[in-house]
């Protein structure tokens, strides 16, 4: 008897202790910044406020954007300009920019391995027409090759070369950066492209330990949530005017918006 009391406290005490908090680097701060989705001027107004809150900061600052720059906001081509055009940062690892599903949705109908309508109805239209493209005017049989067409002809080649190259995952510390999510109980290196991107019910309902705490967007929410698992950064810009970033530094987490 008294061994299974033991066993039972044991495992009381498992289950009840609390796990380690997560942490960046020692000096180091990071600014994760939620879905975009063309709402250039809420990026722009978040920007000035980063840098604002980072000048007295004297070590490394990483701004990590966690995908979806693309679709349903007025002003795409802004954002992809604003984000392309800051490579050194991107170089020295002080700037990542993620892939979200609406870019990865995009590039498949560009590329030819999707029909164009399921992007479109995701806000492609609007993307489209920030590059002066007009989707109601190419209609006809042949439209998906057409919409290619003019995408290639309107698109720089600078900003479809950045939307190609955007990785799907970036690691600092104790975080784990993604657009979506991870699928729970597969470890960190095994995720898939396809869960980093798309997943919502199996991880948002989660509550284990996933070996380091999980930063992402994906899902809208109206103020940033905090989880001891996860955080959502994706406060449904085009739709709220509230762009949201977390910044992370030591054990703390705190949020800069719009």
């Amino acid at each position: 008897m008294s061994f299974g009391l033991g066993m039972l406290f044991s495992r009381f005490r498992a289950a009840s202790r609390q796990p380690t908090p997560a942490r960046v680097p020692d000096g180091a701060r990071v600014y994760a910044i939620g879905d975009i989705h063309g709402r250039d001027d809420l990026l722009r107004a978040l920007l000035a406020a980063i840098a604002a809150d980072s000048a007295s900061h004297p070590g490394p600052c990483h701004v990590v954007f966690l995908g979806d720059y693309i679709d349903r906001g007025e002003a795409s081509a802004a954002v992809v300009e604003r984000l392309a055009s800051r490579r050194d940062e991107s170089r020295d690892g002080s700037w990542s920019c993620l892939r979200g599903n609406h870019e990865a949705t995009f590039l498949a109908a560009l590329a030819g391995e999707a029909a164009w309508e399921p992007w479109l109805r995701m806000g492609g239209v609007e993307t489209l027409f920030s590059y002066g493209v007009s989707v109601r005017d190419i209609t006809g049989p042949e439209r998906d090759a057409q919409l290619r067409e003019a995408a290639l002809a309107a698109i720089p080649p600078a900003h479809l070369d950045f939307l190609r190259q955007l990785p799907v995952r970036r690691e600092i510390g104790d975080y784990f950066f993604c657009h979506a999510g991870i699928r729970p109980g597969v470890p960190l290196d095994r995720q898939t492209q396809e869960d980093l991107i798309w997943i919502r019910d199996p991880f948002l309902h989660s509550t284990r330990d996933h070996g380091k705490r999980i930063v992402h967007g994906h899902t809208p929410v109206m103020a940033v949530e905090m989880h001891a698992n996860r955080i959502n950064v994706d406060t449904g810009a085009y739709l709220t005017h509230r762009l949201s970033c977390v910044v992370l530094e030591g054990e703390t987490a705190r949020v800069i918006h719009t």
